[in-house]
């Protein structure tokens, strides 16, 4: 049985009452709900509660869940628009502690020269994903981090794979000016 079996087989179980079938479906799924809405809000604990609350929506409406589409598409449709929502309210930036640059120069100290540098890439990568749109984010991060397919982004953000396709390329070309930037202002600052 596919991972789309899978999830169809837990919806008519909730359907039916199996609340263990919820739990399931949530183990299934968190991590990767979890991901996106942190890519889009920057924020660990904004991105938990917008987890739970789309789990609680999957709930409250998996009476109405068409079993002709895929769940996960259904499923991170709801994430997207509940983080995109959130991020809409909260506007005011705030850093994670354990992101901060300080706190990653602390934990590097006892990183060998190679695990220092994978970090810093990290480090610089994420601060460039926060300087991109969330739709850039989210392109960014169902392609190339989760490995979806154009079609699945194309039913995820519903726009045509096509469409998807020239979003995915153009918000990496931004990507990759955003890293421009950081290293220039990286070699400024050893000069």
């Amino acid at each position: 049985m596919n991972d789309e079996q899978k999830d169809i087989t837990l919806l008519k179980r909730i359907q039916a009452g199996d609340r263990l079938a919820y739990k399931e479906l949530i183990n299934r799924h968190k991590e990767y709900a979890f991901t996106v809405a942190y890519r889009i809000l920057n924020s660990r604990e904004d991105a938990e509660e917008i987890a739970q609350d789309a789990f609680l929506q999957v709930f409250k409406n998996v009476h109405s869940f068409n079993f002709e589409a895929k769940f996960t598409t259904w499923f991170y449709r709801i994430v997207f628009n509940a983080a995109l929502m959130q991020k809409r309210k909260n506007r005011i930036f705030t850093e994670d502690i354990s992101e901060s640059p300080q706190a990653s120069l602390v934990s590097n100290l006892s990183d060998s020269s190679e695990d220092i540098r994978k970090n810093e890439r990290q480090q610089a990568i994420r601060r460039a994903m926060q300087q991109l749109q969330a739709d850039d984010v989210l392109l960014i991060t169902l392609f190339y981090l989760q490995e979806q397919s154009l079609e699945e982004i194309a039913a995820i953000t519903q726009i045509s794979a096509d469409t998807a396709k020239v979003k995915i390329h153009r918000a990496r070309k931004r990507l990759a000016e955003e890293m421009k930037k950081h290293w220039k202002e990286e070699v400024r600052s050893l000069i």
